[in-house]
């Protein structure tokens, strides 16, 4: 899953599965396996630092192998990945998980934190591994169905994960080496719902490191207050706007005020803001306008609004009200940048996180994003470096006719709509196995 490697392609090579631990589906609250419950100009930019770029070539391509055979490769040397955490104090994370969870083991040492998972994640690594098939069939075969067997899987590949990075959470005393897991998708719109699933896998996981992902739509907003308030850490995930992430902070504030805990140390957050996604609607409606200060805006809007973002999180986590919470030992939820791949070949391959580099921040990196900050990318604090040419590309757009509520609005519908589609998608794909492996279909 996470060897390093000097090969052009990842290889799905079948591996043997990890030992199993089975519940009874019955143990699975209805609500959480998915049933849902009632309740400017274009001179003005054409020379700044988020001008495009041509893409490096890697010199030396690192690939993260998935399931592959040989072992977990030699320890790694240091790389980019130790010094953007010990001089800038951004963690970067892996946005990746798959059999053997031990692969992720080279990645530690080369300098990865944390691992970010989803469904659209899962439904890759079940879907083209043998690795997962011996617990698959015991699972069946105890008389968990297709949705319980899947949340079996998942688990137990969370828990695995959660001990490896366990270390970096103790040495950081809980400020990082986080796994992160999401509820089911089909709970966007469910506030109580959510509530329910992010309860059980936070008791079923049982890990301190471990992060359940809760998604940032209106009717989950009262739901990350309400499991934060439990005391249960959140990654609150599928944020596109400015505004939605200011409800994402309340909320996390909200929820540390209302826990009633004398210690809050032990309970943090991240909120995943995604950023590549933003340039590939935004730039299609630039195209559409078609003018030259449009065409010239292509690629910039994803990176100013991150930093705007920065600004907003640099302002909302200062001031009385946080200093309050600080005296009883709690944590700023840290912004954590998602979508962080290059959709468009023309772009620079590091776009979304060479200039998104700052403290208390957190970049988690696919393969491909990983593989090219490691080869080429430079350190340094770029985040807040021109926050006035950010908000002077936000304003531009603006001034265009782009409207960031309905860029984030139908983003979000997007983004929910994708991992909805991964998650029936791997469903249907374990049936299917059930009946390969001549399984009896519950």
């Amino acid at each position: 899953m996470a060897t390093v490697s000097k090969l052009s392609n990842p290889s799905t090579a079948a591996l043997s599965s990890s030992s199993v631990n089975t519940r009874s589906s019955s143990s699975l609250p209805k609500i959480f396996i998915g049933f849902h419950s009632k309740t400017g100009s274009s001179s003005k930019f054409a020379s700044s630092h988020l001008s495009l770029r041509n893409n490096h070539g890697l010199r030396t391509p690192l690939v993260v192998k998935c399931s592959a055979p040989g072992g977990n490769g030699s320890a790694a040397k240091r790389t980019t990945l130790h010094d953007l955490y010990e001089r800038e104090g951004q963690s970067p994370w892996y946005d990746n998980l798959c059999r053997p969870v031990t692969d992720l083991l080279p990645l530690i040492a080369s300098g990865v934190r944390g691992v970010t998972s989803n469904p659209a994640i899962f439904q890759k690594a079940i879907s083209s591994s043998n690795a997962y098939n011996d617990q698959f069939r015991e699972l069946v075969q105890s008389g968990n169905d297709i949705e319980a067997a899947y949340w079996e899987l998942v688990i137990k590949d969370i828990q695995d994960a959660c001990k490896l990075f366990e270390s970096i959470y103790d040495e950081t005393d809980g400020g990082d080496g986080y796994v992160s897991v999401e509820v089911s998708p089909r709970l966007a719109d469910d506030t109580n719902g959510t509530v329910e699933a992010a309860k059980w896998l936070h008791k079923v996981v049982n890990s301190p490191n471990v992060y359940i992902k809760i998604p940032a739509t209106a009717p989950c907003i009262p739901s990350i207050k309400e499991v934060i308030s439990n005391g249960i850490s959140v990654n609150v995930t599928l944020i596109f706007s400015i505004a939605r992430y200011e409800a994402v902070i309340d909320a996390y504030l909200d929820g540390l005020e209302a826990s009633g805990l004398s210690d809050l140390s032990r309970v943090t957050s991240v909120a995943s803001f995604f950023v590549s996604r933003v340039d590939t609607l935004i730039d299609k409606m630039l195209e559409k306008i078609g003018t030259p200060e449009a065409l010239d805006l292509r690629g910039k809007a994803a990176v100013a609004q991150a930093a705007l973002a920065y600004k907003l999180y640099q302002k909302k986590f200062s001031g009385p009200r946080w200093e309050a919470l600080v005296k009883k030992g709690a944590k700023k939820q840290r912004l954590l940048w998602a979508s962080t791949s290059v959709k468009n070949p023309a772009y620079p391959d590091t776009l979304y996180v060479a200039p998104l580099i700052g403290p208390d921040t957190v970049s988690t990196m696919p393969d491909q994003a990983l593989q090219a900050f490691m080869d080429h990318g430079t350190v340094s604090r770029t985040i807040d470096s021109n926050v006035s040419e950010a908000e002077g590309i936000y304003s531009a757009l603006e001034k265009l006719g782009i409207d960031w509520t309905y860029v984030g609005n139908q983003l979000e519908v997007e983004g929910v709509d994708s991992f909805k589609k991964s998650f029936d998608s791997l469903l249907d794909t374990l049936q299917e196995k059930a009946n390969s492996l001549n399984l009896v279909s519950l």
